[in-house]
């Protein structure tokens, strides 16, 4: 049985996608798991990051994406085959032959309206806790790429997954992200919610002292349970945002210290994945219970 993961952060800009594709793709090349990474983004930056831009909009067009999923099971009530919708041979490092992409769609939050309209929030909620038990039965890992803020389905993912995992810059905006997440977690504490497996300091300044004392205080607050590998600022990161049709060794894209920055963080990342106790007893906390987001509560029940 797989585990799975959300990535997010309620502040945007701090590297979120690029960590969870840098994370999945070291995963497949160093540890051999098989890994879904689930595009939950409107912004649709992994399934971009991951294929050509061409077959990402042949795959919008054979009605092949997360939100043609949700969709037609959310508000077509048909019971489509999950493994359909998942994309097979992407990534651009060539070592990376177990990676697997269900992709978003940019018109994502219209059908988060639609729901929220329909209030199918809780039958949104059903099919997203059938998809992951699915998933994980297949998967080591199902690694889902959140948008910044809590939309519905971010709700429902922070809800239904095994732990949430949160990048930060170490900067103030980027730690205050973290404050409201977990002022988030405490609104209804009778809910269940995703373990939160670790911050990751991201995008990290080695030589900024300001980068160095905001780390510190980040560290310093126990609930956020940061992992002792920070990953750096470097040009070459950034770089590996854009897919390369020519395909790259893993090397090629992570080189140096931030290559052996995000093999350190795997490694910790697994370690924490093996100690933790199973969440699967959590699953049926306050699992029928209405979710939070949204202009009435009542509508989403």
């Amino acid at each position: 049985m797989g585990q799975s993961i959300a990535v997010m952060n309620t502040k945007g800009g701090v590297g979120k996608s690029t960590i969870a594709m840098a994370i999945a793709e070291t995963a497949s090349v160093y540890k051999h798991k098989n890994i879904l990474i689930i595009d939950s983004d409107p912004q649709t930056s992994m399934s971009i990051m991951m294929m050509p831009m061409t077959r990402w909009e042949q795959l919008e067009r054979d009605k092949k994406t997360l939100v043609h999923y949700l969709a037609q099971s959310v508000l077509g009530d048909q019971t489509p085959d999950w493994k359909q919708f998942v994309a097979t041979k992407v990534s651009d490092v060539e070592e990376a032959a177990s990676l697997y992409l269900m992709p978003s769609h940019m018109e994502l939050s219209l059908f988060e309206r639609a729901v929220s309209e329909a209030g199918r929030a809780r039958k949104l909620r059903d099919v997203v806790r059938k998809l992951l038990d699915a998933a994980m039965e297949t998967f080591d890992l199902v690694i889902i790429d959140c948008p910044p803020g809590i939309s519905i389905l971010t709700e429902i993912w922070l809800r239904e997954v095994d732990y949430y995992l949160p990048p930060t810059k170490p900067d103030y905006l980027s730690a205050r992200g973290l404050s409201i997440l977990g002022r988030f977690r405490e609104l209804y504490p009778k809910m269940r919610f995703a373990s939160n497996l670790g911050v990751v300091i991201n995008m990290k300044d080695v030589r900024s002292p300001i980068d160095e004392e905001w780390h510190r205080r980040i560290a310093s607050i126990p609930e956020n349970k940061c992992f002792n590998t920070a990953i750096p600022r470097r040009v070459y990161l950034q770089r590996a945002s854009d897919y390369d049709e020519g395909l790259r060794s893993y090397l090629a894209k992570y080189p140096g210290d931030a290559g052996e920055a995000l093999r350190g963080l795997l490694d910790e990342i697994l370690h924490r994945l093996t100690q933790a106790p199973s969440n699967a007893d959590l699953k049926l906390t306050g699992a029928d219970a209405p979710l939070v987001t949204g202009d009435a509560q009542g509508e989403l029940d």
